[in-house]
């Protein structure tokens, strides 16, 4: 009996296991990208472990910095596409293949019931389809790759339930926006988030995933969305394996959180990610550069809702598009969305992480604003200097048609 955070880790440890226990438990899968492979891999040949726990349980997608942006880079992936090769790793996606969370969806690693931990804070995604999804250092890595269990403390749960239809021009991004408002960076720290209400089962699975990826910016350990119909139906064809859904049985909840979803869109700006605003408050501030991408908002989806707002008109700043993936990027080219975003002016880059991390395809200069469908606006965030502001792939589009953050349901 418990959250649905409890009853995970009480299977994979083998015992009933309430928030505040420290358990050990068998991890399903373990992803760690070019980024934190290289770091993961040192710590696993330090601890002199010859082989792997299970070649087949461990993911290494290339999208942090993919393709490589100078010799040094090269030469670390090179290296870590060799150890992988020697260690019979066959999931390793390459350059351009996607975004380390896109492609744990899009492949079907993330599965409902599962214990997944990857090496980047935002492996709390898998959270949509029903698993629990956490994020872990290099050296915690190292030792999953080396045993294929980790120690949790188990987090206490917050409810957060949200009701109503969105209204026109909002979407889960400015939902996800206006939660983090209330329960601020440091609300959920260490603890499990639990996403309920007719909001959320109206949802499409990209819509949950860009919900749960931002749980961490509450300092959440997880976000979970409980597995219904429709994460079957995403999945079906697609898992990696069977699984065995988790919903909560009889939870007690440290927390509750109620959202009606009748709101205007949401902007985040500087320099923090709960200092979220109406439109209204922050139209017309000037941006230098729009980004629509990242594992919060770049699948098909994000993508052809710019494109809605952008088809017949033109960017009056940079403009780039970044597909979370090779199978996005695809269906985008296959439907004309593509065709769309080009002729608006946009740029349309690899699938990856590009600038999001401040790495490549578009880190910004001092003294410059973007306003981006990513999930962090920190200071130096996408550049020294450079402001971020955080709101929808709708926000983003016409903000990218006026050069100034605009309010979407002008053009809808």
């Amino acid at each position: 009996m418990g959250t649905i955070t409890e009853e995970i880790l009480g299977r994979a440890s083998g015992k009933k296991a309430h928030a505040g226990d420290f358990i050990i438990a068998r991890v399903d899968y373990a992803m760690s990208h070019d980024g934190t492979s290289v770091l993961a891999v040192k710590a696993f040949k330090d601890m002199l472990v010859e082989k792997v726990w299970d070649p087949g349980r461990i993911i290494i997608p290339f999208d942090h910095l993919a393709p490589a942006n100078n010799e040094t880079t090269a030469l670390l992936q090179k290296e870590l596409r060799e150890w992988a090769a020697a260690q019979k790793i066959s999931h390793l996606y390459d350059v351009g293949e996607g975004i380390c969370h896109q492609v744990m969806a899009e492949k079907g690693f993330a599965l409902p019931g599962k214990v997944i931990v990857g090496a980047d804070s935002h492996s709390c995604t898998y959270g949509a389809f029903g698993a629990f999804g956490t994020g872990v250092g290099a050296t915690d890595m190292a030792e999953i790759y080396a045993s294929g269990k980790l120690w949790f403390r188990v987090p206490e749960t917050i409810e957060v339930t949200v009701d109503g239809r969105f209204p026109k021009g909002v979407t889960a991004k400015d939902i996800t926006l206006r939660i983090i408002k209330d329960i601020k960076t440091d609300g959920a720290a260490y603890k499990a988030l639990e996403f309920y209400g007719t909001t959320i089962e109206a949802m499409s699975m990209s819509g949950r995933m860009t919900l749960c990826n931002m749980a961490i910016e509450m300092g959440a350990k997880a976000g979970i969305v409980p597995p219904d119909a429709k994460t079957g139906a995403y999945l079906k064809d697609r898992s990696a394996e069977p699984y065995s859904p988790v919903i909560a049985n009889d939870p007690t909840y440290c927390d509750s959180y109620h959202f009606d979803s009748n709101i205007s869109p949401q902007v985040a700006c500087p320099i923090d990610v709960d200092n979220v605003h109406d439109i209204e408050e922050v139209e017309g501030t000037h941006v230098d550069q729009v980004l629509i991408g990242s594992c919060t908002n770049g699948r098909l989806e994000d993508l052809e809702s710019a494109a809605s707002i952008l088809k017949g008109r033109k960017v009056k700043c940079r403009t780039l598009v970044i597909p979370a993936s090779r199978s996005v990027m695809l269906e985008a080219v296959n439907s004309g969305i593509a065709a769309t975003l080009l002729s608006a002016g946009a740029t349309i880059c690899n699938p990856g992480c590009g600038p999001c991390l401040g790495g490549h395809m578009g880190v910004m200069a001092e003294g410059e604003a973007c306003m981006s469908t990513t999930n962090r606006n920190f200071k130096g965030r996408m550049g020294k200097g450079a402001d971020v502001y955080l709101g929808s792939p709708l926000t983003a589009a016409a903000t990218a048609v006026e050069g100034k953050i605009a309010d979407p349901r002008r053009y809808l």
